[in-house]
């Protein structure tokens, strides 16, 4: 340790701080802190007064000015005694402090006192005196209270601060203030109407539903979301947009089908079935005709959803075109998968004899032997294509794998050889 620290340490160095955490000094007297000195804190409290004579941070500083002048009177061999002045923030709260610290740690490292004397001007106390405390020693505390007591400036300090942030704080103004608000000017235009200003406790009702609704609800949060995704919605990229508005057509296709399925229903069942036991009955030839009206513009309304679908997976070189596009055929089968069906419904009869029936065989066989061509043809043109599409997007070799080519030309063939020898 070196002699000069040694010294320090056994010097009693008092700083007389005070402390105006409201920033008086640069808002009012645009004087920038920390002040050190006692002329520099003169010069200061001086300009402060001049601006604003009933500012008690003013008082406060000269009282800092007066005690540090009497300890220099009264000061015992040793002790070094220094004045200075820090602030914080009109806005209070955390600024505030995080001001009040990085300007005192600024002072200790200039003069680095033993113990602090704290002069306020009362409100602050509580706040201030934590950070303090947590980096000096405070010995002392004045209090500094001028033509009003220290309750009533609390209380009116804290009532302006509350009236500040009703008053500017536009989520509490339009509750606080706007509803009132908006209470009295209808009062006032009802009065101007001769006779409305009966109707003002009905209107009043209204209006007080109204918002208990949309602040219970939280329709002002979904208004707000919503505004907020609107401006700042951002299209997506176009195969996006196609695959999305297909979905949609398919959907709508899906829907009028269905509609159409139960219209043709009820116009081919009559009359209705005016019991459970009837219902049962009809059930069949009911489901029949349902699939007679709706399988046309729901497969239509699938291919179109596949076949958007399949538009992005070509922009996005993804092998699951190939895929999709074999999904696509299989699906535009099964048109006919549902037509034979719908005709055994409405006309049932059991064996090869009923002609509906063989038929209902025939197509569901046609179907299983596209499917198979539609996977073979997808591995084919996989091979041939391989550089076109993303290798990272697919794994066609676990295709490969699963179902070689050579396995499914032997179940092609053994499949159409049990398939001819059934006919």
């Amino acid at each position: 340790m070196s002699e000069k620290e040694t010294a320090e340490k056994a010097q009693k160095r008092i700083l007389i701080l005070c402390v105006d955490r409201d920033g008086d000094l640069e808002k009012k007297a645009e004087i920038k802190t920390p002040i050190v000195g006692r002329s520099a804190n003169i010069e200061a409290a001086v300009a402060l007064a001049l601006r604003d004579p009933e500012e008690p941070d003013a008082n406060a500083m000269f009282e800092a000015v007066s005690l540090y002048d009497r300890l220099q009177n009264e000061k015992q061999p040793g002790e070094i005694f220094e004045v200075a002045t820090i602030s914080g923030t009109e806005l209070g709260g955390v600024s505030a402090d995080r001001k009040l610290v990085a300007e005192l740690s600024n002072i200790i490292k200039l003069f680095n006192a033993n113990e602090v004397i704290l002069v306020t001007d009362g409100y602050s106390d509580e706040a201030v005196l934590p950070l303090v405390e947590s980096r000096v020693p405070v010995s002392s505390i004045r209090r500094v209270v001028v033509k009003h007591s220290e309750s009533i400036e609390e209380t009116a300090a804290l009532f302006s601060r509350y009236l500040r942030l009703i008053w500017e704080t536009p989520r509490y103004a339009r509750i606080i203030l706007g509803l009132p608000g908006l209470l009295f000017f209808l009062y006032g235009v009802l009065s101007i109407i001769p006779g409305a200003v009966n109707y003002y406790f009905i209107a009043i009702i209204l209006i007080l539903g109204t918002v208990l609704f949309i602040k219970g609800f939280g329709i002002d949060r979904t208004v707000r979301n919503f505004y907020k995704w609107a401006r700042e919605y951002s299209p997506p990229p176009l195969p996006m947009q196609i695959a999305n508005y297909t979905v949609i057509a398919g959907i709508l296709c899906t829907a009028v089908g269905i509609y159409l399925g139960v219209n043709n229903a009820v116009n081919n069942l009559a009359p209705i079935p005016e019991d459970f036991a009837g219902w049962i009955s009809v059930l069949p030839t009911a489901t029949g005709f349902f699939i007679k009206g709706f399988m046309d513009l729901v497969v239509v309304g699938i291919i179109i959803a596949l076949f958007g679908r399949s538009i992005r997976f070509y922009f996005e070189r993804d092998a699951r075109l190939l895929r999709n596009a074999a999904l696509v055929v299989s699906v535009a089968w099964f048109r006919w998968i549902f037509d034979a069906t719908a005709d055994i419904l409405i006309k049932p009869g059991v064996g090869l004899n009923n002609p509906e029936f063989s038929r209902l065989i025939y197509t569901i066989v046609v179907g299983i032997l596209i499917a198979v061509a539609s996977v073979l043809l997808v591995i084919v043109i996989h091979r041939s294509t391989a550089d076109f599409f993303q290798k990272s997007e697919s794994k066609p070799e676990e295709l490969e794998d699963n179902f070689s080519i050579k396995k499914a030309q032997v179940l092609l063939i053994q499949f159409a050889w049990n398939t001819a020898s059934f006919n």
